[in-house]
């Protein structure tokens, strides 16, 4: 496994990220915690979480089964860069009014305290904002994330689903407190989303954040069984490989030419990408995890990246000059 730097902190991860969405829901526990050792065997030390994950009758049940993973010992917890998140509505009738999904230093406090109970630890390497909160200034949320980080129950504060002006603001109200700021931005990016290369990826490189790429796959579009409909879990997922048929049907013919899986170039051209330090993979099983474990040792050359252009045209340029003189 290879490491790089988490944007411009001293702290290193693993260039793959194993995301744990599908825990509870989709993997039982048994096979999750297969999957977690699996990972950590590998070199994963780098862990995504949410507070939310778990499903809507079941908020914080991923959290929870983590955190019976790391009560086995073993070094466990020692191992692992571990990161989960804060915004969403948790069910909570303590919450009142207070519920619904945002962020305040209020809300922040109790979910933090809420996700350490459930990780079973005392500390978090990576707090993330699930989500940019229109309705909060930036003196409130520095404020409370500075007082968790002196208290050591946080190391770094990260964002996610931000747009390129929100990542400057915060990093620019950060300065003015002397604050490290946002050390990463977890971003939908992929060969079928390739918005964030106008802003957000240029505007995490300049101001210090690694980008956490969410979806590399774009939902299982761009994995090895797409066309076979084997990876449609869906009417809709059936509905987007129909709309993207051709693009899939030119992908699988390159992926075919250099002897690589779909899913594997996939994940490899996210890395490629200079402002990204570790795409997310969400294996159901360990089987698809062990898939994706080479993804760091793939170097895609110059051609074959050419040639993906062509197939799923980007916006071309950052803005503005992608679309201004």
């Amino acid at each position: 496994m290879k490491y790089s730097y988490l944007g411009k902190s001293g702290l290193k991860v693993s260039q793959l990220c194993l995301g744990t969405m599908n825990f509870g829901p989709e993997t039982e526990e048994k096979e999750a915690f297969r999957i977690m050792d699996a990972a950590l065997d590998a070199g994963i030390n780098f862990f995504d979480t949410a507070n939310v994950y778990g499903g809507v009758e079941k908020r914080g049940w991923t959290e929870e089964i983590i955190g019976r993973w790391f009560k086995q010992g073993g070094g466990r917890r020692e191992k692992v860069i571990l990161a989960t998140k804060a915004y969403g509505d948790m069910n909570d009738p303590h919450d009142g009014p207070n519920a619904e999904r945002g962020l305040s230093a209020y809300k922040i406090r109790r979910h933090l305290e809420a996700s350490l109970k459930r990780l079973q630890t005392d500390h978090i390497e990576l707090y993330q904002m699930h989500h940019i909160d229109r309705n909060v200034s930036w003196d409130e949320l520095w404020g409370v994330f500075e007082s968790a980080v002196n208290q050591g129950t946080v190391d770094y504060i990260g964002s996610s689903n931000f747009a390129g002006w929100h990542i400057a603001c915060a990093q620019a109200e950060a300065k003015a407190r002397h604050f490290l700021g946002l050390v990463s931005e977890q971003h939908m990016y992929n060969l079928l989303a390739r918005l964030p290369e106008l802003e957000v990826l240029p505007a995490s490189e300049k101001l210090g954040l690694g980008v956490i790429p969410w979806s590399p796959l774009a939902g299982g579009l761009l994995g090895r069984n797409a066309l076979a409909g084997t990876g449609a879990r869906s009417a809709r997922s059936a509905e987007r490989i129909e709309k993207h048929r051709s693009q899939l049907e030119q992908f699988s013919a390159l992926c075919k030419e250099i002897g690589e899986k779909e899913d594997v170039v996939a994940l490899a051209w996210v890395l490629s990408h200079s402002a990204v330090t570790s795409p997310i993979i969400g294996p159901r099983t360990i089987e698809q995890l062990q898939d994706s474990l080479r993804v760091p040792e793939v170097t895609l050359s110059e051609d074959t990246l050419k040639k993906l252009d062509e197939i799923f045209p980007g916006p071309g340029k950052p803005a503005p000059e992608a679309y201004a003189w």
